[in-house]
């Protein structure tokens, strides 16, 4: 054996010794570190209960943008097929007469002032959303926002014999929203129940939440009106284009929620339909629209 072999066989013992200390003091090593792994279980399971809200919230906010794409195509695709359908008749010369044809084309531009109307203000919130268009977030007063909703829909309701109500809110409260938006909102999830309504009455009410720091506006509507439940995967849906009236080209009742949800949203707030209940006078069921916008906190009770 030449000098070489010694070399690498003394490398290769030692080598095995220095193994043999480390195995040897590895179960020293975890018995004496348990102790601490049992004591960061507790953040390492908070933090992995925020990571899987956080994943349930994303997942919620993705199917809502989901949501939202399809109802927009959806709604802007019904007055494209009245337009299309319209200059068809005109391009194949199946019109009678040239006053016929000078209709046709009427009605193709006001249908297309109409679908531009509906771009526009799908493009409104889309700005507001994304920050572009500034919202104008200032202290109102509950009472007097209440009261000014309920004059200007309350003889729309009357027109159709259906009871719009008014439970007064405290003159003390203030939220902190954009007057303008939230009147709209407001007006128009009303405007919306009306227009579906065949019967019932119309409650608008509030409640102070104030360990969480907001105020619910509820309006309590007839339960057949609350067609917002509808599937939003319109992609799919062929059948529902006919659903919607090509003449007058408006906003369905599923996409002024979304709108509305969205604005609220940006102000801080939230929009949920809660589940329906059957009301004492008259008798009736009815489900809860909740607006949950901010409250402002005196400076006396931050103190």
């Amino acid at each position: 054996m030449n000098w070489s072999n010694w070399i690498y066989l003394g490398a290769g013992i030692a080598l095995g010794m220095i193994l043999h200390r480390l195995f040897a003091r590895a179960p020293n090593v975890s018995s004496s570190s348990s102790p601490v792994d049992q004591a960061d279980m507790p953040p390492i399971s908070q933090q992995l209960e925020r990571t899987q809200l956080a994943y349930q919230m994303a997942r919620e906010m993705s199917q809502f943008k989901a949501g939202f794409l399809a109802r927009t195509t959806h709604e802007l695709r019904s007055p494209l097929n009245g337009l299309i359908g319209l200059h068809q008749l005109i391009l194949s010369d199946l019109c009678e007469d040239p006053a016929e044809e000078r209709e046709f084309i009427a009605q193709a531009q006001e249908r297309t002032l109409k679908l531009l109307k509906l771009m526009d203000e799908i493009l409104n919130v889309a700005r507001i959303e994304h920050g572009m268009n500034k919202l104008d977030i200032q202290p109102i007063p509950l009472a007097q926002i209440l009261e000014e909703v309920h004059k200007l829909t309350y003889m729309l309701a009357a027109n159709r014999n259906f009871p719009l109500q008014l439970l007064p809110a405290d003159p003390e409260i203030y939220v902190l929203a954009d007057y303008l938006w939230l009147r709209q909102i407001l007006i128009s999830l009303i405007d919306t129940a009306i227009s579906q309504m065949e019967e019932g009455s119309i409650c608008i009410s509030s409640s102070i939440l104030p360990t969480n720091n907001f105020v619910n506006i509820w309006l309590d509507v007839p339960t057949h009106v609350i067609l917002w439940s509808e599937s939003i995967d319109l992609i799919k849906s062929e059948n529902e284009l006919t659903q919607i009236d090509q003449k007058n080209a408006a906003l369905s009742p599923g996409m002024r929620l979304l709108i509305n949800q969205t604005l609220v949203e940006v102000m801080g707030g939230k929009l949920e339909i809660l589940p329906s209940t059957i009301a004492k006078e008259p008798l009736q069921q009815v489900s809860r629209l909740q607006i949950s916008i901010p409250l402002v906190i005196p400076e006396a009770d931050l103190l």
